[in-house]
Protein backbone atom coordinates (compact mmCIF):
# COMPACT_ATOMS: atom_id res chain seq x y z
CA UNK A 1 0.00 0.00 0.00
CA UNK A 2 1.11 3.57 -0.60
CA UNK A 3 1.99 5.71 2.40
CA UNK A 4 -0.41 8.49 3.34
CA UNK A 5 0.36 11.93 2.01
CA UNK A 6 2.20 14.13 4.54
CA UNK A 7 -0.40 16.89 4.50
CA UNK A 8 -4.14 16.82 4.17
CA UNK A 9 -5.45 17.42 0.66
CA UNK A 10 -7.45 20.58 0.11
CA UNK A 11 -10.77 18.79 -0.07
CA UNK A 12 -10.15 17.01 3.24
CA UNK A 13 -9.03 20.21 4.98
CA UNK A 14 -12.20 21.89 3.77
CA UNK A 15 -14.36 18.96 4.85
CA UNK A 16 -13.04 18.77 8.39
CA UNK A 17 -13.66 22.45 9.06
CA UNK A 18 -17.13 22.41 7.51
CA UNK A 19 -19.10 19.52 8.96
CA UNK A 20 -22.10 19.85 6.69
CA UNK A 21 -25.82 20.11 7.33
CA UNK A 22 -26.43 16.41 7.92
CA UNK A 23 -23.85 16.10 10.67
CA UNK A 24 -24.97 19.37 12.25
CA UNK A 25 -28.62 18.31 12.27
CA UNK A 26 -27.79 14.92 13.77
CA UNK A 27 -25.58 16.57 16.40
CA UNK A 28 -28.32 19.00 17.40
CA UNK A 29 -30.87 16.19 17.70
CA UNK A 30 -28.39 14.08 19.68
CA UNK A 31 -27.56 16.96 22.03
CA UNK A 32 -31.24 17.57 22.75
CA UNK A 33 -31.93 13.88 23.30
CA UNK A 34 -28.94 13.43 25.62
CA UNK A 35 -29.86 16.51 27.67
CA UNK A 36 -33.43 15.27 28.05
CA UNK A 37 -32.55 11.68 28.90
CA UNK A 38 -29.77 12.54 31.37
CA UNK A 39 -31.96 15.06 33.18
CA UNK A 40 -34.68 12.43 33.44
CA UNK A 41 -32.14 9.94 34.81
CA UNK A 42 -31.06 12.46 37.43
CA UNK A 43 -34.68 12.90 38.53
CA UNK A 44 -35.19 9.13 38.71
CA UNK A 45 -31.97 8.33 40.59
CA UNK A 46 -31.82 11.40 42.81
CA UNK A 47 -32.60 11.17 46.53
CA UNK A 48 -36.31 10.89 47.23
CA UNK A 49 -35.94 11.40 50.97
CA UNK A 50 -34.20 13.87 53.26
CA UNK A 51 -31.23 11.55 53.71
CA UNK A 52 -27.77 13.14 53.75
CA UNK A 53 -25.92 9.87 53.09
CA UNK A 54 -28.03 9.31 49.99
CA UNK A 55 -27.47 12.83 48.66
CA UNK A 56 -23.76 13.11 49.47
CA UNK A 57 -22.55 9.54 48.87
CA UNK A 58 -25.44 7.58 47.32
CA UNK A 59 -25.36 5.26 50.36
CA UNK A 60 -21.91 4.11 49.17
CA UNK A 61 -23.85 1.63 47.05
CA UNK A 62 -21.86 1.87 43.81
CA UNK A 63 -19.89 -1.21 42.80
CA UNK A 64 -16.13 -0.76 42.22
CA UNK A 65 -16.66 -0.82 38.44
CA UNK A 66 -19.38 1.82 38.49
CA UNK A 67 -17.54 3.96 41.01
CA UNK A 68 -14.35 3.63 38.95
CA UNK A 69 -16.18 4.78 35.83
CA UNK A 70 -17.59 7.73 37.79
CA UNK A 71 -14.11 8.68 39.08
CA UNK A 72 -12.69 8.48 35.55
CA UNK A 73 -15.63 10.55 34.30
CA UNK A 74 -14.93 13.24 36.88
CA UNK A 75 -11.20 13.13 36.15
CA UNK A 76 -11.48 13.35 32.35
CA UNK A 77 -13.00 16.79 32.07
CA UNK A 78 -13.77 18.80 28.97
CA UNK A 79 -10.53 20.69 29.63
CA UNK A 80 -8.67 17.37 29.38
CA UNK A 81 -10.39 16.27 26.17
CA UNK A 82 -10.17 19.60 24.36
CA UNK A 83 -7.17 21.28 26.00
CA UNK A 84 -4.82 18.31 26.24
CA UNK A 85 -5.87 17.12 22.80
CA UNK A 86 -4.97 20.56 21.48
CA UNK A 87 -1.55 20.55 23.14
CA UNK A 88 -0.82 17.12 21.63
CA UNK A 89 -1.85 18.30 18.15
CA UNK A 90 0.13 21.56 18.36
CA UNK A 91 3.12 20.59 20.51
CA UNK A 92 3.51 16.85 19.92
CA UNK A 93 5.87 15.30 22.46
CA UNK A 94 5.16 17.90 25.16
CA UNK A 95 1.45 17.23 24.87
CA UNK A 96 1.94 13.48 25.28
CA UNK A 97 3.99 14.06 28.43
CA UNK A 98 1.22 16.29 29.79
CA UNK A 99 -1.37 13.59 29.05
CA UNK A 100 0.74 10.93 30.78
CA UNK A 101 1.03 13.23 33.80
CA UNK A 102 -2.76 13.12 34.18
CA UNK A 103 -2.65 9.32 34.38
CA UNK A 104 0.24 9.47 36.87
CA UNK A 105 -1.81 11.86 39.00
CA UNK A 106 -4.62 9.36 39.40
CA UNK A 107 -2.10 6.62 40.23
CA UNK A 108 -0.70 8.87 42.97
CA UNK A 109 -4.21 9.22 44.39
CA UNK A 110 -4.73 5.45 44.26
CA UNK A 111 -1.48 4.41 45.96
CA UNK A 112 -0.97 7.21 48.49
CA UNK A 113 -4.15 9.07 49.38
CA UNK A 114 -7.26 7.10 48.45
CA UNK A 115 -7.62 4.83 51.48
CA UNK A 116 -6.77 7.46 54.15
CA UNK A 117 -9.13 9.89 52.40
CA UNK A 118 -11.93 7.35 52.39
CA UNK A 119 -11.32 6.53 56.07
CA UNK A 120 -10.99 10.13 57.29
CA UNK A 121 -13.67 11.75 55.14
CA UNK A 122 -17.43 11.57 55.23
CA UNK A 123 -18.84 14.03 52.71
CA UNK A 124 -16.34 16.83 51.97
CA UNK A 125 -12.71 17.95 52.09
CA UNK A 126 -13.57 19.79 55.30
CA UNK A 127 -14.51 16.47 56.93
CA UNK A 128 -11.07 15.04 56.12
CA UNK A 129 -9.16 18.01 57.52
CA UNK A 130 -11.42 18.38 60.56
CA UNK A 131 -11.06 14.70 61.50
CA UNK A 132 -8.11 15.55 63.76
CA UNK A 133 -8.53 19.35 63.95
CA UNK A 134 -12.22 20.09 64.53
CA UNK A 135 -13.49 23.65 64.27
CA UNK A 136 -15.34 26.03 61.98
CA UNK A 137 -12.16 27.87 60.97
CA UNK A 138 -10.75 24.72 59.37
CA UNK A 139 -14.05 23.91 57.64
CA UNK A 140 -14.59 27.44 56.32
CA UNK A 141 -11.02 27.64 55.04
CA UNK A 142 -11.37 24.23 53.36
CA UNK A 143 -14.56 25.44 51.67
CA UNK A 144 -12.88 28.65 50.47
CA UNK A 145 -9.98 26.72 48.95
CA UNK A 146 -12.42 24.24 47.36
CA UNK A 147 -14.21 27.14 45.66
CA UNK A 148 -10.94 28.79 44.63
CA UNK A 149 -9.69 25.53 43.08
CA UNK A 150 -12.85 24.55 41.20
CA UNK A 151 -14.43 27.83 40.09
CA UNK A 152 -11.69 28.61 37.52
CA UNK A 153 -12.03 25.18 35.92
CA UNK A 154 -15.82 25.49 35.81
CA UNK A 155 -15.47 28.86 34.10
CA UNK A 156 -13.16 27.40 31.47
CA UNK A 157 -15.48 24.55 30.57
CA UNK A 158 -18.63 26.68 30.56
CA UNK A 159 -17.01 29.48 28.56
CA UNK A 160 -15.74 27.00 25.97
CA UNK A 161 -19.24 25.60 25.51
CA UNK A 162 -20.53 28.41 23.31
CA UNK A 163 -17.55 28.34 20.96
CA UNK A 164 -17.58 24.54 20.81
CA UNK A 165 -21.25 24.28 19.90
CA UNK A 166 -20.90 27.13 17.41
CA UNK A 167 -18.03 25.25 15.77
CA UNK A 168 -19.96 21.97 15.62
CA UNK A 169 -23.34 23.38 14.61
CA UNK A 170 -22.00 26.00 12.24
CA UNK A 171 -23.61 29.12 13.66
CA UNK A 172 -22.00 32.40 14.63
CA UNK A 173 -22.92 35.38 16.72
CA UNK A 174 -22.17 36.27 20.32
CA UNK A 175 -25.81 36.11 21.37
CA UNK A 176 -26.20 32.51 20.19
CA UNK A 177 -22.98 31.45 21.89
CA UNK A 178 -24.04 33.16 25.11
CA UNK A 179 -27.39 31.40 24.89
CA UNK A 180 -25.60 28.05 24.66
CA UNK A 181 -23.56 28.87 27.77
CA UNK A 182 -26.70 29.82 29.71
CA UNK A 183 -28.62 26.71 28.65
CA UNK A 184 -25.72 24.42 29.52
CA UNK A 185 -25.37 26.15 32.87
CA UNK A 186 -29.01 25.53 33.74
CA UNK A 187 -28.61 21.83 32.93
CA UNK A 188 -25.47 21.49 35.03
CA UNK A 189 -27.01 23.16 38.06
CA UNK A 190 -30.06 20.92 37.69
CA UNK A 191 -27.91 17.77 37.60
CA UNK A 192 -26.13 18.73 40.82
CA UNK A 193 -29.17 19.98 42.72
CA UNK A 194 -31.58 17.20 41.69
CA UNK A 195 -29.39 14.15 41.22
CA UNK A 196 -26.93 14.46 44.09
CA UNK A 197 -24.06 11.99 44.14
CA UNK A 198 -25.91 9.06 42.53
CA UNK A 199 -27.37 11.19 39.75
CA UNK A 200 -24.07 12.83 38.80
CA UNK A 201 -22.29 9.46 39.07
CA UNK A 202 -24.72 7.97 36.57
CA UNK A 203 -24.10 10.83 34.14
CA UNK A 204 -20.34 10.35 34.55
CA UNK A 205 -20.68 6.63 33.77
CA UNK A 206 -22.68 7.27 30.59
CA UNK A 207 -20.22 9.97 29.56
CA UNK A 208 -17.06 7.89 30.05
CA UNK A 209 -18.49 4.90 28.16
CA UNK A 210 -19.50 7.11 25.22
CA UNK A 211 -16.22 9.01 25.26
CA UNK A 212 -13.98 5.94 25.39
CA UNK A 213 -16.09 3.95 22.93
CA UNK A 214 -16.30 6.66 20.27
CA UNK A 215 -12.69 7.73 20.85
CA UNK A 216 -11.37 4.19 20.49
CA UNK A 217 -13.29 3.77 17.23
CA UNK A 218 -11.82 7.01 15.86
CA UNK A 219 -8.30 6.05 16.99
CA UNK A 220 -8.60 2.74 15.12
CA UNK A 221 -9.71 4.60 11.99
CA UNK A 222 -6.70 6.91 12.28
CA UNK A 223 -4.32 3.96 12.60
CA UNK A 224 -6.01 2.24 9.67
CA UNK A 225 -5.22 5.26 7.47
CA UNK A 226 -1.54 4.67 8.23
CA UNK A 227 -1.55 0.90 7.63
CA UNK A 228 -1.62 0.24 11.40
CA UNK A 229 1.91 1.61 11.76
CA UNK A 230 2.30 4.10 14.64
CA UNK A 231 5.72 5.07 13.32
CA UNK A 232 4.18 6.17 10.02
CA UNK A 233 1.58 8.20 11.95
CA UNK A 234 4.27 9.99 13.96
CA UNK A 235 6.35 10.73 10.87
CA UNK A 236 3.32 12.13 9.04
CA UNK A 237 2.43 14.25 12.10
CA UNK A 238 5.97 15.65 12.18
CA UNK A 239 5.65 16.62 8.51
CA UNK A 240 2.18 18.07 9.00
CA UNK A 241 3.34 20.11 11.99
CA UNK A 242 5.58 22.28 9.83
CA UNK A 243 8.43 22.02 12.34
CA UNK A 244 9.78 18.60 11.39
CA UNK A 245 11.41 16.38 13.97
CA UNK A 246 11.10 19.09 16.63
CA UNK A 247 7.47 17.98 16.90
CA UNK A 248 8.67 14.66 18.31
CA UNK A 249 11.04 16.23 20.84
CA UNK A 250 10.58 18.33 23.95
CA UNK A 251 10.46 22.10 23.55
CA UNK A 252 7.50 23.25 21.44
CA UNK A 253 5.11 23.87 24.33
CA UNK A 254 7.61 25.43 26.73
CA UNK A 255 10.30 26.68 24.37
CA UNK A 256 9.12 30.30 24.51
CA UNK A 257 10.58 30.88 27.96
CA UNK A 258 14.17 31.10 29.15
CA UNK A 259 13.98 27.91 31.25
CA UNK A 260 12.13 25.39 29.09
CA UNK A 261 13.12 22.25 31.01
CA UNK A 262 12.24 23.73 34.41
CA UNK A 263 8.97 25.05 32.97
CA UNK A 264 8.03 21.55 31.84
CA UNK A 265 8.88 20.09 35.26
CA UNK A 266 6.79 22.78 36.94
CA UNK A 267 3.80 22.00 34.72
CA UNK A 268 4.08 18.26 35.34
CA UNK A 269 4.32 18.73 39.11
CA UNK A 270 1.24 20.93 39.08
CA UNK A 271 -0.77 18.41 37.08
CA UNK A 272 0.36 15.34 39.02
CA UNK A 273 -0.11 16.79 42.52
CA UNK A 274 -3.00 19.11 41.74
CA UNK A 275 -5.08 16.66 39.75
CA UNK A 276 -4.92 14.05 42.52
CA UNK A 277 -6.18 16.48 45.19
CA UNK A 278 -8.93 18.49 43.50
CA UNK A 279 -12.09 18.22 45.65
CA UNK A 280 -14.44 16.89 42.96
CA UNK A 281 -12.05 13.94 42.52
CA UNK A 282 -11.39 13.23 46.18
CA UNK A 283 -15.13 13.31 47.00
CA UNK A 284 -15.56 10.13 44.96
CA UNK A 285 -13.38 8.23 47.44
CA UNK A 286 -16.01 8.82 50.14
CA UNK A 287 -18.56 6.84 48.12
CA UNK A 288 -16.66 3.54 48.50
CA UNK A 289 -17.97 1.31 51.27
CA UNK A 290 -14.61 -0.32 52.14
CA UNK A 291 -10.90 0.31 51.66
CA UNK A 292 -10.75 -2.65 49.28
CA UNK A 293 -13.52 -1.14 47.18
CA UNK A 294 -11.79 2.22 46.91
CA UNK A 295 -8.64 0.45 45.65
CA UNK A 296 -10.62 -1.54 43.09
CA UNK A 297 -12.56 1.56 42.03
CA UNK A 298 -9.38 3.48 41.38
CA UNK A 299 -7.90 0.52 39.49
CA UNK A 300 -10.81 0.75 37.06
CA UNK A 301 -10.46 4.54 36.92
CA UNK A 302 -6.73 4.38 36.17
CA UNK A 303 -7.36 1.82 33.41
CA UNK A 304 -9.95 4.10 31.82
CA UNK A 305 -7.65 7.14 32.02
CA UNK A 306 -4.69 5.25 30.53
CA UNK A 307 -6.89 4.06 27.67
CA UNK A 308 -8.06 7.61 27.08
CA UNK A 309 -4.45 8.88 27.05
CA UNK A 310 -3.71 6.38 24.26
CA UNK A 311 -6.85 7.43 22.38
CA UNK A 312 -6.21 11.16 22.62
CA UNK A 313 -2.57 10.70 21.61
CA UNK A 314 -3.51 8.83 18.44
CA UNK A 315 -6.34 11.26 17.56
CA UNK A 316 -4.17 14.31 18.32
CA UNK A 317 -1.28 13.09 16.16
CA UNK A 318 -3.80 12.04 13.52
CA UNK A 319 -5.24 15.56 13.42
CA UNK A 320 -1.78 17.02 12.81
CA UNK A 321 -0.92 14.39 10.21
CA UNK A 322 -4.20 14.55 8.26
CA UNK A 323 -5.23 18.18 8.68
CA UNK A 324 -2.02 20.04 9.44
CA UNK A 325 -0.95 22.14 12.38
CA UNK A 326 -1.71 25.38 10.57
CA UNK A 327 -5.36 24.43 10.00
CA UNK A 328 -5.76 23.37 13.64
CA UNK A 329 -4.25 26.62 14.93
CA UNK A 330 -6.38 28.59 12.46
CA UNK A 331 -9.58 27.01 13.79
CA UNK A 332 -8.54 27.73 17.39
CA UNK A 333 -5.17 29.12 18.54
CA UNK A 334 -5.26 26.92 21.65
CA UNK A 335 -6.08 23.81 19.61
CA UNK A 336 -9.34 23.11 21.46
CA UNK A 337 -10.97 21.86 18.27
CA UNK A 338 -8.13 19.43 17.44
CA UNK A 339 -9.96 16.38 18.85
CA UNK A 340 -12.99 17.14 16.68
CA UNK A 341 -10.87 17.90 13.61
CA UNK A 342 -8.88 14.69 14.05
CA UNK A 343 -12.08 12.68 14.46
CA UNK A 344 -13.59 14.19 11.32
CA UNK A 345 -10.38 13.78 9.32
CA UNK A 346 -10.20 10.09 10.20
CA UNK A 347 -13.45 9.59 8.27
CA UNK A 348 -12.08 11.01 5.01
CA UNK A 349 -13.58 13.50 2.57
CA UNK A 350 -16.63 11.36 1.68
CA UNK A 351 -18.54 10.28 4.76
CA UNK A 352 -21.09 7.48 4.87
CA UNK A 353 -24.19 7.48 7.07
CA UNK A 354 -22.49 5.16 9.57
CA UNK A 355 -19.45 7.42 9.76
CA UNK A 356 -21.69 10.44 10.25
CA UNK A 357 -23.31 8.60 13.13
CA UNK A 358 -19.87 7.89 14.63
CA UNK A 359 -18.91 11.55 14.38
CA UNK A 360 -22.21 12.52 15.98
CA UNK A 361 -21.40 10.15 18.84
CA UNK A 362 -18.02 11.87 19.26
CA UNK A 363 -19.58 15.34 19.42
CA UNK A 364 -22.30 14.12 21.77
CA UNK A 365 -19.70 12.56 24.06
CA UNK A 366 -17.86 15.88 24.26
CA UNK A 367 -21.14 17.70 24.91
CA UNK A 368 -21.92 15.25 27.71
CA UNK A 369 -18.36 15.60 29.04
CA UNK A 370 -18.90 19.32 29.55
CA UNK A 371 -22.24 18.71 31.26
CA UNK A 372 -21.01 15.96 33.55
CA UNK A 373 -17.70 17.56 34.50
CA UNK A 374 -19.13 20.89 35.58
CA UNK A 375 -22.05 19.20 37.34
CA UNK A 376 -19.58 17.23 39.46
CA UNK A 377 -17.65 20.37 40.33
CA UNK A 378 -20.81 22.27 41.22
CA UNK A 379 -21.83 19.37 43.45
CA UNK A 380 -18.45 19.40 45.25
CA UNK A 381 -18.68 23.16 45.83
CA UNK A 382 -22.32 23.00 46.92
CA UNK A 383 -21.64 20.13 49.33
CA UNK A 384 -18.77 22.03 50.91
CA UNK A 385 -20.80 25.22 51.29
CA UNK A 386 -23.79 23.42 52.79
CA UNK A 387 -21.94 20.95 55.01
CA UNK A 388 -18.81 22.88 56.06
CA UNK A 389 -20.11 26.45 56.27
CA UNK A 390 -23.87 26.66 56.74
CA UNK A 391 -24.75 23.38 58.50
CA UNK A 392 -21.70 23.54 60.80
CA UNK A 393 -23.10 26.70 62.41
CA UNK A 394 -25.54 24.46 64.22
CA UNK A 395 -24.42 21.26 65.91
CA UNK A 396 -27.60 19.41 65.01
CA UNK A 397 -28.82 20.81 61.71
CA UNK A 398 -31.63 18.60 60.47
CA UNK A 399 -31.04 16.50 57.34
CA UNK A 400 -33.95 18.25 55.65
CA UNK A 401 -32.40 21.64 56.30
CA UNK A 402 -28.94 20.58 55.16
CA UNK A 403 -30.24 19.06 51.91
CA UNK A 404 -32.15 22.26 51.20
CA UNK A 405 -28.95 24.20 51.88
CA UNK A 406 -27.01 21.94 49.50
CA UNK A 407 -29.50 22.50 46.69
CA UNK A 408 -29.57 26.25 47.29
CA UNK A 409 -25.77 26.21 47.37
CA UNK A 410 -25.75 24.64 43.90
CA UNK A 411 -27.68 27.69 42.72
CA UNK A 412 -25.45 30.03 44.70
CA UNK A 413 -22.33 28.60 43.06
CA UNK A 414 -23.76 27.86 39.63
CA UNK A 415 -25.60 31.04 38.69
CA UNK A 416 -22.69 33.52 39.14
CA UNK A 417 -20.34 31.04 37.45
CA UNK A 418 -22.59 30.77 34.40
CA UNK A 419 -23.01 34.54 34.13
CA UNK A 420 -19.27 35.17 34.47
CA UNK A 421 -18.47 32.45 31.92
CA UNK A 422 -20.71 34.19 29.39
CA UNK A 423 -18.65 37.36 29.82
CA UNK A 424 -15.17 35.84 29.38
CA UNK A 425 -15.83 33.28 26.66
CA UNK A 426 -13.71 35.05 24.05
CA UNK A 427 -10.55 35.24 26.14
CA UNK A 428 -7.73 32.70 26.34
CA UNK A 429 -8.75 30.65 29.37
CA UNK A 430 -5.69 28.43 29.78
CA UNK A 431 -4.53 30.46 32.85
CA UNK A 432 -7.72 29.45 34.68
CA UNK A 433 -7.12 25.71 34.12
CA UNK A 434 -3.55 26.14 35.32
CA UNK A 435 -4.78 28.13 38.33
CA UNK A 436 -7.00 25.23 39.46
CA UNK A 437 -4.21 22.66 39.23
CA UNK A 438 -1.71 24.96 40.95
CA UNK A 439 -4.04 25.59 43.90
CA UNK A 440 -4.63 21.86 44.19
CA UNK A 441 -0.89 21.19 44.16
CA UNK A 442 0.22 24.11 46.35
CA UNK A 443 -2.52 24.22 49.02
CA UNK A 444 -4.61 21.04 49.03
CA UNK A 445 -1.81 18.52 48.40
CA UNK A 446 0.42 19.71 51.30
CA UNK A 447 -2.59 20.03 53.62
CA UNK A 448 -3.76 16.49 52.87
CA UNK A 449 -0.31 14.89 53.09
CA UNK A 450 0.48 16.60 56.38
CA UNK A 451 -3.00 16.02 57.87
CA UNK A 452 -3.08 12.34 56.98
CA UNK A 453 0.51 11.38 57.77
CA UNK A 454 2.27 13.95 60.04
CA UNK A 455 1.54 13.44 63.72
CA UNK A 456 2.68 16.87 64.95
CA UNK A 457 0.86 18.92 62.33
CA UNK A 458 -1.11 21.69 64.03
CA UNK A 459 -4.15 23.80 63.23
CA UNK A 460 -1.91 26.82 62.64
CA UNK A 461 0.18 24.82 60.20
CA UNK A 462 -2.95 23.63 58.38
CA UNK A 463 -4.37 27.13 58.03
CA UNK A 464 -0.98 28.45 56.92
CA UNK A 465 -0.81 25.75 54.24
CA UNK A 466 -4.31 26.32 52.90
CA UNK A 467 -4.34 30.11 53.03
CA UNK A 468 -0.69 30.72 52.22
CA UNK A 469 -0.53 28.20 49.38
CA UNK A 470 -3.67 29.60 47.76
CA UNK A 471 -2.60 33.23 48.12
CA UNK A 472 0.85 32.44 46.73
CA UNK A 473 -0.70 30.97 43.58
CA UNK A 474 -3.09 33.93 43.22
CA UNK A 475 -0.18 36.39 43.56
CA UNK A 476 2.27 34.63 41.24
CA UNK A 477 -0.16 33.46 38.53
CA UNK A 478 -0.79 36.94 37.01
CA UNK A 479 2.94 37.23 36.39
CA UNK A 480 3.19 34.10 34.24
CA UNK A 481 3.44 33.98 30.45
CA UNK A 482 -0.04 32.49 30.24
CA UNK A 483 -1.57 35.77 31.41
CA UNK A 484 0.47 38.34 29.45
CA UNK A 485 3.59 38.87 27.39
CA UNK A 486 2.94 36.19 24.73
CA UNK A 487 0.73 36.02 21.59
CA UNK A 488 -1.40 33.21 23.02
CA UNK A 489 -1.79 34.68 26.50
CA UNK A 490 -5.04 35.92 28.03
CA UNK A 491 -3.97 39.56 27.57
CA UNK A 492 -1.63 39.54 24.55
CA UNK A 493 -1.82 43.33 24.23
CA UNK A 494 -0.27 43.79 27.70
CA UNK A 495 3.03 42.68 29.24
CA UNK A 496 3.28 42.41 33.01
CA UNK A 497 5.06 39.06 32.84
CA UNK A 498 7.67 38.80 35.62
CA UNK A 499 7.60 35.05 36.44
CA UNK A 500 9.51 33.10 33.74
CA UNK A 501 7.26 30.01 33.78
CA UNK A 502 3.79 29.08 32.58
CA UNK A 503 2.78 27.55 35.92
CA UNK A 504 3.51 28.55 39.49
CA UNK A 505 4.24 25.04 40.77
CA UNK A 506 8.03 25.23 40.94
CA UNK A 507 7.73 28.05 43.48
CA UNK A 508 4.37 27.60 45.19
CA UNK A 509 4.40 23.81 45.79
CA UNK A 510 7.56 23.89 47.97
CA UNK A 511 6.21 27.07 49.56
CA UNK A 512 2.93 25.34 50.50
CA UNK A 513 4.80 22.53 52.24
CA UNK A 514 7.19 25.02 53.90
CA UNK A 515 4.32 27.14 55.24
CA UNK A 516 2.73 24.09 56.87
CA UNK A 517 6.05 23.19 58.51
CA UNK A 518 6.70 26.77 59.67
CA UNK A 519 3.15 27.17 60.97
CA UNK A 520 3.56 23.99 63.00
CA UNK A 521 6.88 25.21 64.42
CA UNK A 522 5.30 28.55 65.28
CA UNK A 523 2.59 26.76 67.27
CA UNK A 524 5.15 25.71 69.87
CA UNK A 525 6.23 22.35 71.21
CA UNK A 526 3.30 22.03 73.63
CA UNK A 527 0.72 22.51 70.87
CA UNK A 528 2.57 20.10 68.58
CA UNK A 529 2.59 17.44 71.32
CA UNK A 530 -1.13 17.98 71.90
CA UNK A 531 -1.80 17.53 68.18
CA UNK A 532 0.39 14.42 68.18
CA UNK A 533 -1.75 12.87 70.91
CA UNK A 534 -4.94 13.83 69.06
CA UNK A 535 -3.60 12.29 65.86
CA UNK A 536 -2.59 9.08 67.61
CA UNK A 537 -6.16 8.78 68.88
CA UNK A 538 -7.46 8.63 65.29
CA UNK A 539 -4.35 7.30 63.51
CA UNK A 540 -5.57 3.72 63.22
CA UNK A 541 -8.93 4.97 61.93
CA UNK A 542 -7.29 7.15 59.25
CA UNK A 543 -4.69 4.64 58.07
CA UNK A 544 -6.59 1.37 58.50
CA UNK A 545 -10.26 2.31 58.67
CA UNK A 546 -12.92 1.91 61.37
CA UNK A 547 -12.91 -1.29 63.42
CA UNK A 548 -15.99 -3.29 64.29
CA UNK A 549 -16.59 -3.56 67.97
CA UNK A 550 -15.44 -6.83 69.45
CA UNK A 551 -14.36 -8.57 66.30
CA UNK A 552 -11.38 -6.44 65.40
CA UNK A 553 -12.29 -6.82 61.76
CA UNK A 554 -11.63 -3.88 59.49
CA UNK A 555 -14.59 -2.59 57.56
Amino acid sequence: MTAPRPAAPAELASAVTDFGGGAQTMSLVAFTAVATVTLLLCVMTGPDRDDLDEFYTGYRSLSPLRNGLAIAGDYISAATVLGTGGVIALAGYDGVVLALSTALSLMLLMFLLAEPLRNAGRFTMGDVLARRMPGRAVRITACAVTLAALLPMMLVQLASTGQLLAFILGFSGDSLQTGCVLCMGVLMISYAAIGGMKGTALIQMVKIVMLLGSGAAVALLVLARFDWQPGALFEAAARGSGVGDAFLRSGLQFGGGPYADLDMISAELSVVLGGACLPHITMRTYTASTARQVRRSLSWAVSCVVLFVLVITVVGFGATALVGRAVIAGADPQGNTAYLLGSRAALGADVSTGETLLFTTVTTAIFLTVLASVAGMILACANSLAHDVFASRRHEASPRREMLLARLSALTVGVPTVLLAAQIQHRSLQPLVTLSFCIGASALAPALVYSLFWRRYTRTGLLATLIGGTLAVLVVMPGTRLVSGAPGSAFPEADFNWFPFTTTGLLTIPLGFALGWLGTLASGRAKAEEQRRQYEAVESWILAGPVRGGGGCLL
